[in-house]
Parts: structure tokens; C-alpha cells; sequence
């Protein structure tokens, strides 16, 4: 049984022969290598085209702002998963990769989500700052968190978002999306009765958005770029090896609560 898109099965992303290799219609080697950024080979591979100047320095610059921030859950997987096999570098990335979710750096995607829905019912008579409390108000009432607000760390500011608005700004990028971004802090302070900083993933969504950086691109962003967090941890780990100790400090920390006996007494 076939399952799946039926007819010519076909990419555009690369091909490779024996004398080449060709990305999305660039050769690698003649004109490539030696011209082109990491960056700018991302956003071609991902897109089909070449970054403007302003899209190749603000997704450098997101690349750059997220990836690292110390001894995150992500990395102690990592780790530790290397400590348990050191010739498994692969595996041990890949353990740092699968705790990259919504609660821990990937909520960019979603802050783009409420950046678009702001931004969709902005029509005439409505402001900016009149959808962006309406968005706040609707998410408030679900008793869920909002994307890009608050952090367990930097408070009152995430110096890394308040860098990222500011660069927008100077660079003269900063559009709807930044402007919708400022609102809905105004607005998330109103509605929830106490100021929660702008944190890094909605500055990511909105500066990426006002350069327009496509959507698939901000959702690989946070991956892409703590593999490199996680690579330079697991270097560290060959030289000082601390996953065993985070092991164990962990199984120090927990309470173990004794079980009930079998007749369920205590």
C-alpha cells in the first residue's frame, strides 16, 4: 500500500555527483565556498535564495543570542549522555536537541503566532495597542502562560530582547511586528497585573518578522543554534567531565520517599 503524496518524487535542494556538488542552483565549491557565510548558506538551503543584508544579520544575530545560556536542562542531558558513552558525540547532542521545546527556547515560533494575530486584527479604528491588549486578554482568560513573557532568571529585563529591539531600531527595521511586540508588553503588564519582561523568543519573533524571515526558519532557529551550545559543552566535557557529578547531585537533591509496604502499611 502506498501512503503518501502520489506522482514524481523530486527536491530542490541539492544534488551531488562525482565531479560537483550543487546547492539550490549555486555549485558549492566554485561559488560557495569562500563567499558565502554559515548564515547565508542556512537561509539559501531553507529558502531557495539568497538573505538580504538586513535578514543575514538579524538571524546571525538570533543565531548568536540563543545559543548559549549555561547549564540548561538541555545541556545536562547532553552531558550526562556523554559521560554514560563518550564515543557517542552524536547521541549526546541529539539528547541536548530533544529537550529544545516550548517551555525552554523554542517558544519563538509561538510568539510569531501572537505577533500574527495581533497584527491580523489591527484593521482601521483598531490600534496596535488596542488588538495587542485584546490578544492579552483572550490568552489571560485560558489560564494559560503567554509566549515570550517572563523569565525565571532575568528580571527585570532579558538583556538579550531589550538588545534585539534596540538593534532594530538603529538598523531602521523595526516595523508592525517590533511595535506589536512593545504593545503587548504594555498590554501583559496591564492584564496580568505585573510586569513580565519581553524575553528573548518573542525579540526573535518580531525582529525576524519585521525583516521577514520565513516561518519554517524561526522554528530551526533555537536547534541550530544551541548545537553549537551543546557541541562546546561536550568539547568542555572531554577536558573536565562534570556529567557524572550533575548525576549525582541530582539523586543528592531528590527526596526518596519510602514505599508503602505490601499489606499498606506505612
Amino acid at each position: 500500500m502506498l501512503i503518501g503524496k502520489r506522482g514524481a518524487a523530486t527536491t530542490s535542494v541539492s544534488s551531488a555527483r562525482a565531479d560537483s556538488v550543487t546547492i539550490r542552483g549555486y555549485d558549492l565549491a566554485g561559488e560557495l565556498l569562500g563567499h558565502t557565510s554559515f548564515t547565508e548558506f542556512y537561509f539559501l538551503l531553507a529558502t531557495g535564495r539568497m538573505p538580504t543584508p538586513d535578514q543575514r544579520f538579524f538571524l546571525d544575530l538570533c543565531l548568536v543570542a540563543i545559543a548559549e545560556h549555561g547549564l540548561t536542562p538541555s545541556v545536562q542531558a547532553a552531558r550526562m549522555t556523554f559521560a554514560a558513552d563518550p564515543a557517542a558525540l552524536q547521541g549526546a547532542v541529539a539528547a541536548g536537541v530533544l529537550g529544545c521545546g516550548t517551555v525552554i527556547l523554542g517558544a519563538a515560533d509561538l510568539c510569531r503566532g501572537v505577533l500574527d494575530e495581533i497584527l491580523a486584527t489591527t484593521v482601521p479604528g483598531t490600534s496596535v495597542a488596542e488588538a495587542a491588549s485584546a490578544v492579552a486578554r483572550e490568552i489571560r482568560k485560558t489560564g494559560k502562560p503567554i509566549p515570550g513573557y517572563g523569565h525565571p532568571l532575568h528580571k527585570p529585563v532579558d538583556p538579550r530582547a531589550e538588545r534585539l529591539i534596540a538593534l532594530a531600531r538603529e538598523r531602521g527595521t523595526a516595523g508592525p511586528a517590533v511595535e506589536a511586540a512593545v504593545e503587548l508588553t504594555k498590554a501583559v503588564a496591564a492584564t496580568w497585573g505585573k510586569p513580565l519582561p519581553m524575553n528573548v523568543s518573542m525579540a526573535i519573533a518580531a525582529t525576524l518578522k519585521d525583516v521577514e524571515i520565513p516561518q519554517t526558519l524561526i522554528r530551526g532557529i533555537p536547534i541550530l543554534a544551541r548545537t553549537a551550545g551543546l557541541i562546546a559543552h561536550l568539547a568542555e566535557e572531554t577536558e573536565t567531565p562534570i556529567g557524572f557529578y550533575l548525576a549525582s547531585k541530582g539523586e543528592e537533591a531528590i527526596e526518596h520517599l519510602q514505599a508503602p509496604s505490601k499489606d499498606g502499611a506505612a
